[in-house]
């Protein structure tokens, strides 16, 4: 906090309003639209003192408008805007909850939506979340739900219907937790009211739906990925988060360990080849080729991707939706793509020998390739690719590298604290040289407000790399089992998932449960790790 000299008076600026800063009755007091216009906001001093925050300081209007509201004296501070738009958010959200609604649900749709001919609803702008004070019951139930999700860090909502209830959890870190529980009454209302925000028809209910919809709180706008089928309980919903708002984000912040992260920058500096990444859904791998593309990113290079569905819009890049109800599948954009002189292609994911084929031609003619398989490891996407018919040695004279990947979660900081073993653990590095000493400490979330009582607060990436090496080549030519090409790798010194996860661990960065969580390890939750003693 910095002192700034105004003409008239000293004035104080606010680099950041913490969250204690707020006080959400007082903020209540002034209207929510006069706020966001304006771009102020009632903050709380250090010395406990109210000052109104502006964005502008030459807006006498609005401090001495709000002043008026508020009925006692106030200081004036300066603020930048993202922070006030934030701080707004943040008030309204924790005065908000998802408790029983005590509002009748109506169904009645809202205004400003328009009505096609085929009976569907379409949403015609991005709607703010935090305008609910006139709307519906239902969009409001709805609008808090979104809200929650956001602030949460759900990457996805649920809503399962059953014969008296609703179940609606959000994914969070990985995990599904449960949050709310909708009455049998309301879950029509509620699912019109997802179904019109997708662009989907609310008549149709026998058959699956995959929509889109765009929502903003505050300045962060996310997308949303729809996706409805039909149970006998009744539509069964789950909403994909995707937020617009985040930073770009680069190849040092995803988790990668020095050395995998050197020797991966240099692979993919190689002209031509192909780069995969292995893992099951949700394990990182769209995020991980993003920020390969951030990184290769510049006017020399033209580069292209084939995507299904387009998660995030990268500037610089030309990206292509994969639309396989007219016949615009992977294998077609790819030859389309190869028209159009590209240095690097992107391909969503490998589906089918034709996909695969038209890859390794790319990679043969001077085309980096990036894409991915759903494998366990890295040396099952060997396997995987001969299995789909791909001739063994089209894959060693084409495939560079083979990146397996998992996502941990880590501990939170504000509740991390140590913990001690009750007995030896070296067994789980029995593979690895540096076995930690029997007096290693490792840490442990206990639960806060911070981390909704998990222990774990965001996530970060394992990794497993496994170069395509001339001995490796000879090998997959021969039409060795993956058990037999990733003992090989490790002979030459990869790390595993399990051996990058356990360093995490003894870095404190995670804890070994998570690791056996992620990596499906030997080792057992049980393992012998208590709370430490006074800590």
């Amino acid at each position: 906090m910095t002192t700034e000299s105004n003409a008239q008076t000293a004035e104080q600026y606010l680099e950041t309003i913490l969250p204690e800063q707020l006080n959400p009755q007082l903020v209540r007091k002034v209207p929510l639209e006069f706020l966001k216009e304006q771009c102020a906001i009632p903050v709380i001093l250090e010395d406990g003192s109210v000052a109104i925050a502006l964005a502008d300081p030459l807006n006498v209007e609005a401090y001495d408008a709000v002043l008026t509201i508020l009925g006692q004296p106030c200081t004036r501070v300066i603020c930048p805007s993202s922070e006030i738009e934030h701080a707004i958010s943040r008030c309204y959200y924790h005065s908000t909850s998802l408790g029983n609604n005590d509002e009748d649900l109506d169904t009645q749709e809202p205004a400003g939506d328009d009505l096609h001919a085929d009976g569907a609803f379409v949403q015609t702008r991005a709607e703010d979340l935090l305008n609910i004070a006139n709307e519906a019951p239902v969009i409001k139930l709805v609008n808090k739900i979104f809200f929650q999700a956001v602030h949460s860090r759900a990457s996805d909502i649920h809503i399962e219907p059953y014969e008296n209830h609703a179940r609606i959890r959000f994914r969070i870190d990985g995990v599904l937790h449960d949050v709310f529980t909708l009455p049998k009454q309301q879950i029509a209302a509620f699912v019109s009211r997802l179904k019109i925000m997708a662009n989907l028809n609310i008549a149709e209910r026998r058959l699956p739906q995959d929509g889109q919809s765009r929502i903003k709180i505050g300045q962060d706008l996310v997308d949303i990925r729809v996706s409805v089928i039909p149970t006998s309980g009744g539509e069964r919903i789950v909403l994909r988060l995707l937020d617009k708002g985040g930073d770009e984000l680069g190849l040092e912040k995803i988790g990668f360990s020095q050395g995998i992260l050197d020797r991966f920058r240099n692979l993919i500096k190689i002209p031509h080849g192909i780069i995969l990444l292995t893992g099951p859904t949700g394990s990182g791998k769209t995020t991980t080729l993003y920020a390969v593309l951030n990184e290769l990113n510049s006017e020399e290079r033209n580069i292209l991707t084939v995507e299904d569905p387009i998660e995030y819009q990268l500037a610089g890049i030309g990206q292509m939706q994969v639309k396989p109800k007219i016949g615009l599948t992977f294998a077609r954009c790819l030859r389309h793509i190869l028209r159009q002189d590209p240095d690097t292609i992107m391909i969503g994911e490998i589906r089918d020998i034709e996909t695969a084929q038209i890859a390794i031609q790319a990679s043969l003619t001077g085309h980096l390739v990036l894409s991915t398989l759903h494998t366990n490891d890295s040396a099952s996407a060997v396997t995987r690719l001969i299995d789909m018919g791909i001739e063994p040695y089209l894959i060693s004279s084409s495939v560079i590298a083979v990146m397996a990947q998992r996502l941990l979660r880590v501990i939170c900081p504000q509740c991390k604290k140590p913990c001690s073993r009750k007995e030896q653990i070296a067994s789980q590095w029995s593979d690895i040289e540096d076995v930690p000493a029997a007096d290693t400490q490792f840490y442990k979330g206990f639960g806060c407000d911070n981390c909704l009582e998990t222990g774990y607060l965001g996530r970060t990436g394992i990794f497993e790399l496994l170069v395509i090496d001339d001995d490796i080549k000879e090998l997959i030519i021969k039409q060795q089992g993956s058990h037999i090409i990733k003992e090989a790798a490790v002979g030459k010194g990869m790390s595993t998932l399990r051996e990058d996860g356990l360093h995490k661990a003894l870095a404190g960065e995670t804890t070994l449960e998570e690791v056996c969580r992620v990596t499906q390890d030997s080792i057992q939750t049980n393992v012998g790790i208590t709370e430490h003693v006074g800590s």
